[in-house]
């Protein structure tokens, strides 16, 4: 094995929270090297085409990783184990690439509310759920929320009566409403809701050197031709780089966290893009893998002071996986509803997000980014025909004629809901793989059916001749497995008592004084909104204690 020289600081995984920490410590003058298992993304190599980006999701995935590289094991509840890879839908794919979702992501920036910090307070215990209230709060946070939205920009305005309070207002204007999001508007304004523009990770207007958003319809799933949508690749990570502290290596898979004899991290072993095992050693490391490959990561690092592997002495790694269930309403017009100026999610109703009889926890509803064709034709009502003459009417008739309202519920933390490592199947690169159980919470459910009735009534107030709910009087079949999806959260979270969770308020694992984490695992719930704006804020909060402590 080749051992590379010394540096300050190793983030491993340049995603949404890997590509801010490597920015705050290269700039604090901490020499860097920031792992990223796939490579640089770029739009001619990512076009914007639905059939190929179909093709690619069976064959491989559009942004990584390759499905004959990456196995992962599904664990059934009767204790059956599947080898899946990344064309199957409970596979929990996050993006291989520098920037990873945020190269391809909707671009919603959220900011968690208030309650959702403090969830077990607002509502009390759930049986059979870990719900917790996190260790910090949505002030302590509030400044980071501003730092992500001007350094990496976000487009938006105060329409939201329902938000946190902030000290600084958005960097760009809000986006305008595009034809179906003006006229839902309208009506939830006339049902006494309140409407207002989503907050965007995308250029409204040119910004920080680059262009605007040029209303692409191909949006979500896909990366931008003019680079107008707002990631880590193109903001964060460059800054970094431009230092000359911080040095970016892709194709480059770490398989563990080296551990010395006091039981700090030393550095890391890992597969360089020519498939040579290497070892890098520093004095701090940030671990942004995501909630599956994160977890995965400490589970597989053992040693004899952490034989369970690393911050996993009081078995917490792993556990508490989430995600988000999307739910909502669709509905037929006899009118063009669309006018199909991308990305299609421009207005959001929070009435419902928090403090409903009988629900915990909070979700939005929005106008939804649009469905390219052969999305489509999987999306319509019960009974009608998918193949024939009868199928292409519906889809002439009917593509532009479809509104839909749809959002996302925080769902309960589960102690079983998990990643755990598989003892037998193991990656291209002889590491053991990420093996996923557990199941929702029945309170999930309840909450699904709840939002999606309030779906169908504006629908139905809108004058949609035809609507159907997204969750209906059973639970579908992705409630009796794993949870975590492209929000996953959860599976090493923050707490005050290391017996219940694995990181403290600065993201640092309990039991390693120079390891942090900075994606979605830490959360402790995963509120009622795309996440990436939090995970971006704790980012920069924990590696701004970084460079305070350990520089």
């Amino acid at each position: 094995m080749d051992k590379n020289k010394h540096v300050q600081a190793i983030v491993v995984g340049a995603g949404g929270g890997g590509g801010v920490a490597a920015k705050v410590l290269a700039t604090a003058g901490m020499q860097t090297v920031l792992f990223e298992r796939g490579g640089w993304p770029s739009y001619d190599a990512h076009i914007n085409d639905e059939l190929i980006s179909q093709r690619m999701q069976v064959l491989d995935s559009a942004f990584g990783p390759a499905w004959d590289k990456h196995p992962r094991v599904h664990v059934r509840e009767n204790g059956e184990r599947d080898i899946i890879t990344a064309a199957n839908g409970n596979y929990n794919h996050v993006a291989a690439c520098v920037g990873s979702g945020t190269v391809s992501y909707g671009a919603m920036a959220w900011r968690f509310m208030r309650e959702d910090f403090r969830l077990k307070t607002t509502y009390g215990a759930v049986e059979g759920s870990t719900l917790d209230d996190w260790p910090i709060t949505y002030d302590d946070l509030e400044p980071y929320y501003s730092q992500a939205e001007w350094e990496i920009g976000v487009s938006g305005d105060d329409g939201n009566p329902f938000a946190a309070p902030r000290e600084r207002p958005y960097p760009m204007p809000a986006f305008e409403y595009n034809r179906d999001g003006e006229y839902l508007a309208g009506v939830c304004r006339r049902m006494g809701l309140h409407p207002f523009s989503i907050p965007m990770l995308r250029n409204s207007v040119a910004y920080n050197g680059r262009a605007a958003c040029i209303r692409n319809r191909t949006c979500c799933g896909y990366a931008c031709p003019v680079d107008a949508k707002n990631g880590t690749q193109n903001t964060v990570i460059p800054v970094a780089m431009a230092t000359g502290l911080c040095e970016v290596r892709t194709h480059c898979v770490v398989a563990e966290l080296l551990v010395n004899d006091a039981g700090l991290v030393s550095g890391v072993r890992y597969f360089d893009k020519d498939g040579k095992e290497q070892v890098q050693t520093a004095d701090v490391v940030v671990v942004s893998g995501s909630a599956t490959e994160t977890a995965r990561l400490l589970l597989n690092s053992r040693s004899p002071l952490h034989p369970a592997g690393l911050g996993n002495n009081r078995d917490c790694v792993g556990r508490n996986l989430q995600g988000h269930a999307y739910t909502g309403a669709s509905g037929l017009f006899d009118w063009d509803i669309l006018d199909l100026s991308g990305p299609g999610a421009t207005m959001a109703i929070c009435d419902y997000n928090h403090h409903n009889p009988g629900i915990v926890g909070g979700g939005l509803l929005a106008n939804e980014f649009y469905m390219l064709p052969y999305a489509f034709s999987q999306s319509r009502p019960w009974g009608e025909p998918r193949w024939g003459k009868a199928h292409k009417d519906y889809q002439r008739n009917n593509y532009r004629r479809l509104g839909r309202m749809i959002g996302p519920i925080q769902e309960m933390p589960m102690w079983d809901a998990r990643v755990t490592v598989d003892p037998q199947v193991k990656d291209y690169w002889g590491i053991p793989v990420v093996a996923l159980s557990g199941a929702k919470h029945p309170r999930d459910f309840e909450h699904c059916r709840f939002l999606s009735s309030k779906a169908e009534e504006i629908l139905k107030e809108a004058g949609a001749v035809r609507t159907w709910r997204h969750t209906g009087d059973r639970p579908p079949s992705s409630f009796y497995g794993p949870s975590g999806g492209q929000h996953q959260a959860g599976t090493c979270r923050m707490g005050h008592d290391p017996a219940t969770s694995v990181v403290n308020e600065w993201c640092k694992v309990h039991d390693v004084d120079n390891l942090f984490i900075a994606d979605g695992s830490v959360l402790v719930t995963n509120g009622g909104f795309n996440p990436v704006l939090t995970i971006m804020a704790l980012a920069y909060r924990t590696s701004e204690y970084i460079v305070n402590h350990y520089r």
